[in-house]
């Protein structure tokens, strides 16, 4: 008697793409939502360097593949080969997300509705926040930080130069990175890749130690681990820290409503929790 497993056959593929990949739990959060959900469709890594990019993107065509998640360092780079992308994607300068919408491909960022949802109780008009990184989600949590009206704005790179456009183009303030521990800033922003599983796991972007100015929250959008260096001395300094699982979460059920109309189900969650050793 064939099982359930064997006989499955998926009609849709989808995917995330980036480089490296190897962190990723983009997979699991959403073929437990297909499975659950009974639909017929597969969700596969396919870590692609820069320079395969642009055969990646034919391949999409050809396949077609139904849906993507894009992640660093691609977030931006891939633009260019997109039918169209939506106004907020153009707005930010980043896309995080493929679809189809009468044959053509289209591109949205969700990291902008999912940076803003565990802010969503903080009043940002009176705070000021440090932004460390300048990224395609960088690029995200600012255009979301001005969406929200905060008062300001500080952005620093280890580079001492990706930042200054970003900043210029946002009405931010661009600041040297060894300057960043003088930023009078309420809200601390790690949206580097340091801390991330795997080669950076154990560093991190900021000494809380160093700090001149009393920052009241701390918020790593690296979601894996769950909690990173940077958060555990946040927290040992005494700051209130919001980790990025709930900001994965929220672009993750973005672009599954985006794939599929529907919201990722609970066991998808459940399912994440677990991975990241927070059932």
């Amino acid at each position: 008697m064939t099982n359930q497993t064997e006989s499955f056959l998926p009609q849709k593929l989808y995917c995330v793409t980036g480089w490296p990949l190897a962190q990723s739990l983009s997979p699991l959060l959403h073929n437990t939502g297909f499975q659950k959900l009974g639909l017929a469709c597969v969700y596969l890594q396919l870590p692609i360097s820069p320079q395969d990019l642009p055969r990646f993107l034919d391949s999409v065509r050809l396949l077609p593949i139904s849906g993507c998640s894009v992640t660093i360092p691609h977030k931006t780079a891939i633009i260019p080969y997109l039918d169209h992308i939506s106004p907020q994607a153009k707005r930010i300068g980043a896309v995080n997300t493929l679809y189809w919408q009468e044959a053509q491909l289209m591109g949205e960022n969700t990291d902008f509705m999912g940076f803003l949802a565990p802010l969503a109780s903080y009043d940002l008009s009176k705070m000021s926040a440090l932004l460390l990184g300048a990224g395609g989600a960088a690029r995200a949590c600012l255009c979301a930080l001005k969406e929200r009206q905060i008062k300001q704005v500080f952005v620093a790179t280890p580079s001492n130069a990706r930042h200054r456009p970003l900043a210029e183009e946002f009405s931010a303030e661009p600041i040297a990175w060894h300057e960043r521990y003088g930023a009078e800033a309420d809200l601390i922003i790690n949206a580097t890749p340091l801390g991330m599983h795997g080669s950076h796991e154990t560093e991190t972007p900021y000494d809380f130690s160093q700090t001149a100015h009393k920052a009241r929250l701390a918020y790593d959008i690296v979601y894996n681990p769950l909690e990173t260096r940077f958060l555990r001395e946040a927290k040992s300094a005494g700051l209130h820290c919001l980790s990025g699982r709930t900001m994965f979460f929220e672009q993750g059920n973005a672009q599954f409503k985006l794939w599929t109309s529907q919201n990722l189900p609970k066991e998808a969650e459940l399912a994440l929790n677990r991975a990241l050793g927070n059932s």
